[in-house]
């Protein structure tokens, strides 16, 4: 299980964290055999430390292994685990490029700043992912990790 998201107190509560969130999460289940990780570098980097993570596990195979990750195409509160990721996201694909497809995708919906109102729409996209979750979205939040890590521990 990876978990994708950036270090450091600053982003820790980051929409683009949410990857991280559900790690820390499985982490606590105290899961025997499973592997946790989550990458120490910025999000852009998560394929070059990936890399160097499975080259310790080489036995390992893609078909294995499951990226947690936001998503500005779905809606917060929603999540989708496909073998395709979202359209653009740099970390994805700094992995596609370091370490190639072929793995899970876990995808957690953060929303999109074109759907927030006036605060948001002038946003980028990566300039709202680096936005804490309203409080009215941390409730629904909860309750979507929490479906998530119930199905990836099925």
């Amino acid at each position: 299980m990876v978990g994708l998201g950036n270090p450091g107190e600053k982003y820790k509560h980051n929409r683009h964290n949410v990857g991280f969130m559900v790690v820390d999460r499985l982490e606590k289940l105290d899961l025997l055999g499973v592997l946790l990780f989550k990458p120490q570098k910025y999000m852009n980097s998560s394929g070059v430390e990936l890399k160097k993570f499975l080259k310790k596990y080489p036995q390992i195979e893609f078909k294995d292994i499951y990226v947690v990750h936001d998503d500005l195409d779905i809606p917060v509160g929603k999540y989708k685990i496909s073998e395709k990721g979202p359209k653009d996201h740099r970390g994805l694909n700094n992995i596609y490029e370091q370490v190639g497809r072929g793995f899970w995708h876990v995808r957690i919906g953060v929303d999109a700043p074109r759907t927030r109102g006036k605060e948001s729409a002038s946003m980028s996209g990566e300039e709202f992912v680096l936005t804490n979750f309203r409080l009215t979205e941390k409730e629904v939040l909860e309750k979507v990790m929490d479906e998530v890590v119930q199905e990836l521990i099925k």
